[in-house]
This record gives C-alpha cells, sequence and structure tokens, in this order.
C-alpha cells in the first residue's frame, strides 16, 4: 500500500471512528468524521511504520515496523501506549515472530496476529500469551478481519478460495479448534471483512469482479454484487455498522455502494428487463458510486447518516452522502497529509 507521499499503510479503527496513517516518517491518527488531526507519533520515536491499528478511541496502538527506516523489526508486534509521558514507557509489550508479520488486529481482549501462512491469536492485554495458531494458503497481504462485537474471526482457508471463520467468543483455550469453512471463490481471495455484529462476512478474488456476500451461521450465500465487468485489484471491503450497506474500492478509482438487506434497492442490468438470463445479467450492481484517484490504495468505511468515507494513500480524503435512489453527493474533500504538525 506504498504512495509517493510515504504511506505505508491506513487503518480505520473497531468502529470507524478513527484512522492511522503508518507512515515512512512515522504514525499519525485522525478522527474520521469530521476529519481533524489528533496525534503524531514522530520517526524518533518509532522509526518507519509498516501498519498501526488503534484499539477504539483508546491511547493503546499496535505497530510493526517496516519501511526504508525502521527502529522496529518487520518480525516484531509492539503494543504502544499513546499517554505515555516517557518514549521509554511508551512500549509495553513486543512480541517477535520467526518470520515477518503481514497484519495485525485488536479487540478488547485478544491480539490477532498474521503472519504469510498462520494467524495466531493471543489474550490481551493483561498476561500475554498465546491461544491459538491456525495455518492459512499463502496470505502476502496479511488478509484478516474480526467482528468488535461479535468477536469472529475470518481469514483465508488452506484450499484456493476459501475462509475460514472461528468463534473466538465460545472457543476456550484448551480445546482443538476446527474453523469453520466456506469456499468463496475458484481464484484466490484479494478482500474480505465481516460485519460488527459477526452475522456476516464479504469476500472477493483476485479477479475482482464479483463480491458474495454469506451468512456465517448458515454458511449460506446471501448475495453475490457485480463490481464490474473487467478484473481489478479491490483494496478494501466495509459494512455499514447496521449491516444494511457494504462498500467496496479498488484500483479502478471508484467505490461501490450496495444494499445488503434491502438488495431491490441494487441496479440490475438492463438486459434483464429485455428478458436475456444468464449470471451476469442475473447480477445486482451497486446503488451508488463515486470516484476518487485511480491506482491509489484507499480504505473506506460508512459514516453517520448514509455517508461513506475514502482515505487514500496519496493523502486525500473524500466523504460522500448517498440515497437508496442512488444519489451520491460530495460532501468532505481534504488533505489528510497536509494537516496538523510535521516535524
Amino acid at each position: 500500500m506504498s504512495s509517493d507521499r510515504g504511506v505505508l499503510g491506513i487503518c480505520f479503527n473497531q468502529d470507524y471512528s478513527c484512522f492511522s496513517c503508518a507512515t515512512e516518517s512515522g504514525i499519525r491518527i485522525y478522527n474520521a468524521d469530521p476529519l481533524t488531526h489528533k496525534l503524531c507519533i514522530a520517526p524518533d520515536q518509532v522509526g518507519s511504520v509498516s501498519s498501526a491499528e488503534m484499539l477504539f478511541r483508546s491511547n493503546i496502538l499496535v505497530l510493526v515496523g517496516g519501511g526504508t527506516m525502521p527502529k522496529y523489526d518487520e518480525k516484531a508486534v509492539l503494543v504502544w501506549d499513546m499517554s505515555a509521558k516517557k518514549e521509554s514507557d511508551s512500549a509495553l509489550i513486543d512480541i517477535t515472530f520467526a518470520q515477518p508479520v503481514v497484519g495485525v488486529k485488536l479487540l478488547k481482549n485478544r491480539l490477532i496476529v498474521i503472519l504469510r501462512n498462520q494467524v495466531h491469536v493471543f489474550s490481551f492485554p493483561n498476561d500475554v500469551e498465546k491461544l491459538y495458531t491456525f495455518s492459512t494458503r499463502d496470505n502476502p497481504k496479511g488478509l484478516c478481519a474480526v467482528s468488535c462485537y461479535g468477536n469472529i474471526l475470518v481469514f483465508p482457508g488452506i484450499k484456493c478460495g476459501s475462509v475460514q471463520i472461528v468463534d473466538l467468543e465460545t472457543t476456550q483455550p484448551s480445546q482443538t479448534v476446527s474453523p469453520v469453512n466456506i469456499n468463496a471463490h475458484q481464484n484466490d481471495l484479494a478482500c474480505l471483512a465481516v460485519d460488527q455484529k459477526g452475522s456476516m462476512i464479504a469476500t472477493a478474488s483476485r479477479k475482482g469482479t464479483l463480491i458474495r456476500v454469506f451468512d456465517i451461521q448458515s454458511k449460506k450465500l446471501v448475495v453475490e454484487l457485480r463490481r464490474g465487468a473487467d478484473p481489478a485489484m479491490l483494496y478494501c471491503l466495509s459494512f455499514s455498522p447496521d449491516s444494511s450497506f457494504l462498500c467496496a474500492s479498488s484500483d479502478k478509482g471508484t467505490v461501490h455502494i450496495f444494499a445488503i438487506k434491502n438488495t431491490s434497492l441494487n441496479r440490475t442490468s438492463s438486459f434483464k428487463k429485455m428478458g436475456f438470463l444468464g449470471p451476469y445479467v442475473e447480477s445486482q450492481w451497486g446503488l451508488a458510486n463515486f470516484t476518487v484517484p485511480a491506482e491509489r490504495a484507499c480504505v473506506c468505511a460508512f459514516s453517520s447518516n448514509q455517508a461513506v468515507i475514502a482515505v487514500c494513500v496519496d493523502g486525500t480524503f473524500h466523504k460522500y452522502v448517498f440515497t437508496t435512489d442512488g444519489n451520491c453527493n460530495r460532501e468532505a474533500y481534504d488533505v489528510y497529509l497536509d494537516m496538523g504538525d510535521v516535524d
């Protein structure tokens, strides 16, 4: 996710109220809506950082070193206290692995670390110890999602295009855990998401034309959504807090918004009205969309009052409000990297 402005990773917190920006020159923390710069952790403290994730709106941050000037190893996960007065008191926990860390996720009682072929789950924040390890197929992008209120963990399976699901709420550390598997796609996964309640997952393959939404309890397909006809690399999938909508961003520079609960709101192919049949004609297309800079990785999430926020690695911030009849209007635009003090 690197950019010419030095952004190495962007991550919303669990309720999408804030986002963290990992860069070649430290970490920046922002309030998402309204956009405000909250904190800068300078490079002399953390060096260049490949990823950083907040724990809700607390002072706790988990980070992984990376980039061209790392202070911390790419094989280590650090839990950082942003409120510490002394730099020596900031690093609360340091866990080192045998291979580079490609992703991290946080819950109030769990720390999840993603390696290229494993997902490790630790107790957190007290008495940190490894509870489970799950094997995955090669996962260089660190694909993994966790529901902040449902404690459902999802990550790639062993089989190409499959997803593994673990209920962290009901799983005991002493038990042998067998994740539930869903065969979502024929191609390797490129993107996945879980809603906040832990009831649905959304997946997309490297082909990037279709997004599939599954019910976790029944493992059945809820709806198949079409991003477009030509292949694309999806960067982000995100459910609305009430699970009524899903947004998706890709390298095409378009953020799509789909209806999940009331799927009649989604557009359908004009060929369907003419009586044509087939998977392409039957597909549901997004009810609304808006554009961001093409070929610039961006993450997207829902805000209040049917608004979608997109934060891009080129430093731009976009907020659009959509209606159920398909209108989508820009409400805010800014360059977040130009906000706040820069050392």
